[in-house]
């Protein structure tokens, strides 16, 4: 994981979110913003990320209920 995006994490107070999230959507998240090209899209991906985060219902900007144990 880039630093600033895990600085972003920290910073925004969402790192257990990101962890609590299933591996393929962590995994989505970091190649989604880091195939952006211009540093405003993967700035843009990643206030949606913690937006989403944040939400804790969203995947990429779709509804998404965590599974219960």
């Amino acid at each position: 994981m880039p630093g600033w995006v895990s600085d972003a994490l920290v910073d925004a107070g969402l790192g257990q979110a990101y962890r609590d999230r299933p591996p393929y959507q962590r995994n989505d998240y970091l190649s989604w913003i880091n195939r952006a090209v211009r540093d405003a899209t993967k700035r843009k991906r990643l206030h949606q990320m913690l937006a989403e985060l944040e939400a804790g219902d969203v995947y990429m900007g779709r509804e998404w209920h965590p599974r219960r144990s």
